[in-house]
């Protein structure tokens, strides 16, 4: 399974997203691909999300079942705590400083 979440992110990103995903719901695209798709699909958020952001979830073999990466600015803030991928957030006001 494979889940992308795009915010912000132009038309044609998303159109692009629709031809190989599922959108269930506005920005949200679902599928199921292996590795080398899922890291082409990636290349394309990176190359065309401009100043939206965007997760990456997919099913993985680690201790809870999944892995993920982000993009973009956004309050979330993956982090590494004691080998699980976990998720913190900024300070409500860090992100309009930039």
């Amino acid at each position: 399974m494979l889940v992308i979440v795009l915010e912000n992110a132009p038309p044609r990103l998303r159109g692009r997203m629709a031809i190989w995903l599922l959108e269930i719901r506005a920005g949200v695209y679902v599928g199921t691909y292996n590795r080398r798709v899922r890291e082409y699909l990636w290349e394309q958020v990176e190359a065309g999300l401009e100043d939206g952001n965007a997760v990456m979830a997919w099913q993985a073999s680690t201790e809870a079942g999944f892995e993920f990466v982000t993009l973009g600015k956004n309050r979330r803030m993956p982090l590494e705590f004691d080998g699980a991928r976990l998720v913190s957030f900024y300070p409500p006001d860090s992100l309009e400083k930039d």
